[in-house]
């Protein structure tokens, strides 16, 4: 469990608290607007309403205390780049600031952030990739090279075992679970047989899964 100040909460981020909420995190919640502080108090440890670009209302919180401190702020770039620079200069220990830009994510890492998540960005890369192939289930980026892929079992891989298939010598890609009926199985051997209807989560550089899989 981590402590985690999270300031802005727009729809980006209540989703955040909500699922900080659901894994068993303390989240102390903040926004200079009482409705939206309202509208999470069900799913946080504790709220406040306030101006997060004051310097005095930031050190009032108790910075340090923190594991994370999550700048979520989407309509206002120079109230999210002051608020991250405050931040550090109160002794964060992690500061995570939302981008819409690539030029905005360098303002924030120059000035405060340690890193920077671009939700617009990410999840309109994800949906490309998961609508433009009929076959791709999930989608997970891990750096610029490498993915993770949930994908059927391909029709001519029923019935054979993962050794057989052999597709990290033939590919270097790595099959990490199997999902059946909704169930992530992660303890993979070269013995275990693929079944129709399963899925499998494929780990691999992206031009290696794309040819193995033909996407």
């Amino acid at each position: 469990m981590k402590s985690i100040l999270l300031i802005g909460l727009g729809r980006f981020g209540r989703h955040i608290a909500l699922h900080l909420n659901q894994l068993g995190h303390q989240v102390m919640a903040v926004d200079n607007v009482e409705e939206r502080v309202d509208a999470v108090l069900p799913f946080v440890t504790n709220a406040q309403i306030g101006d997060s670009t004051n310097a005095d209302f930031l050190e009032s919180l108790g910075i340090r205390n923190y594991d994370v401190c999550i700048v979520a702020i989407g309509n206002n770039f120079q109230s999210s780049l002051e608020t991250a620079s405050l931040l550090k200069e109160l002794g964060a220990r992690l500061v995570v600031s939302r981008a819409a830009r690539d030029v905005q994510a360098k303002f924030l890492l120059r000035n405060g952030a340690d890193e920077v998540v671009y939700p617009e960005k990410q999840l309109a890369k994800w949906t490309a990739i998961r609508y433009s192939a009929d076959h791709i289930l999930d989608y997970i980026e891990l750096d610029e090279e490498h993915a993770m892929f949930e994908i059927p079992v391909p029709a001519d891989w029923v019935g054979r075992t993962i050794g057989q298939l052999d597709i990290r010598k033939k590919y270097g890609i790595n099959i990490m679970g199997i999902k059946k009926n909704g169930r992530l199985e992660l303890s993979v051997s070269p013995e275990m047989a693929l079944e129709s209807g399963n899925t499998m989560l494929v780990l691999g550089k992206n031009k290696n899964i794309q040819k193995c899989f033909r996407i």
